[in-house]
């Protein structure tokens, strides 16, 4: 699958609320999205402004049948660090955090 798509289709889960949250130890600092310090919205921005020289993929660490997504953008004077997955429906945050 493409940048194209896969943008699409986190930020279509991100609009119609298919998202979760890999649990860690450092969530409130690593994951933002899941603590409420960011919306959807803003998460969906971020990615939306995204290129595809922003975007890196690489096999999840504890299962590389899973393909982990990697966006490193500046959006609204931020600089935008988004890790996840797609477990269908849903998209899987692992970290959402400047």
């Amino acid at each position: 699958m493409g940048f194209k798509k896969i943008k699409a289709q986190v930020i279509d889960c991100l609009n119609t609320g298919k998202v979760r949250h890999e649990q860690r130890g450092d969530i409130n600092v690593k994951n933002l999205l899941a603590t409420g310090a960011v919306t959807a919205v803003q998460v969906a921005a971020a990615i939306g402004s995204a290129r595809g020289y922003d975007y890196e993929c690489s096999p999840h660490h504890y299962d590389p049948k899973i393909q982990v997504h990697i966006i490193m953008t500046v959006n609204g004077g931020k600089r935008w660090y988004i890790k996840w997955y797609f477990l269908e429906p849903n998209t899987v945050f692992i970290s959402v955090h400047e």
